[in-house]
């Protein structure tokens, strides 16, 4: 298992791919983290908008923006599975190692060890950008426990999405179709359900609930409680890993 997990992070790191994802996750930290810091305080159409500086519940807003960068993870996850089925490489990776099931194992425990530094760097970015521009609005937060707890639930969230993109490539294996597939749902399912009041009280069950459970509440009613909500969300991460498994088991390469 070692050897197959090493045999990935030379796959991974021998191409450009995840420079442009990592940078892409660090820049949409950093600008949600200025935007939001820039906003705060203000209304918006005479109503209440984001918390002041110097708040805890601003506070709370800015360290969790760094969750939204999960898309990048999700595509690392998916590109490093389903490149394997595009570049034709899926036959002979099988053949070298012929239970199929170490191979999606060695990702999975590949990508998720990767994201570990990755998340990291745009946690870095978050904080820094943060730190500086509340400073510069006079109310720069400290990085005390419940802070620390936020960044670190939001880090949680970029390491299990990398896991999850692993498994969704697996079951699909085409990388365009995977991807556009889970951009659609992220950025359109998702907030459908969540703006339907029949079937709105589903949207705490679903992956991006249980990264707003985790990360942050603000104006979220009917959340789960954030411990609730990562054990969700590692569920999420073990079933995409079991079925990706499962199906590259049986399904034939070509």
């Amino acid at each position: 298992m070692t050897a197959l997990v090493r045999a990935e992070w030379t796959k991974l790191f021998t191409t450009r791919v995840w420079i442009g994802l990592l940078a892409g996750a660090c820049l949409m930290a950093g600008g949600f983290a200025a935007l939001f810091t820039g906003l705060a305080g203000a209304e918006q159409d005479g109503q209440p908008g984001l918390p002041a500086v110097g708040t805890p519940e601003y506070e709370e807003v800015v360290f969790s923006v760094a969750a939204n960068a999960s898309v990048f993870f999700l595509i690392l996850g998916i590109i490093g599975m389903t490149a394997e089925y595009r570049h034709r490489t899926a036959t002979p990776t099988f053949l070298t190692t012929p239970r199929r099931g170490r191979v999606v194992t060695g990702k999975l425990l590949a990508y998720a060890a990767a994201a570990v530094p990755f998340a990291l760097l745009v946690l870095v970015v978050d904080a820094a950008v943060v730190l500086v521009y509340a400073g510069a609005r006079g109310a720069a937060p400290s990085l005390d426990a419940d802070n620390l707890r936020t960044l670190g639930a939001a880090g949680l969230v970029l390491v299990v999405f990398a896991v999850i993109g692993v498994g969704v490539g697996a079951l699909l294996r085409n990388q365009v179709g995977a991807i556009v597939g889970a951009l659609v749902y992220l950025y359109v399912a998702e907030p459908i359900i969540s703006s339907i009041g029949a079937i709105q009280g589903a949207y705490k069950w679903l992956p991006g609930g249980a990264v707003q459970a985790i990360t942050s509440d603000f104006q979220a009613p009917d959340l789960l409680e954030p411990w609730q909500g990562g054990l969700l969300l590692l569920g999420y991460g073990l079933l995409a890993a079991l079925l990706g498994t499962f199906l590259a088991v049986r399904r034939d390469v070509g």
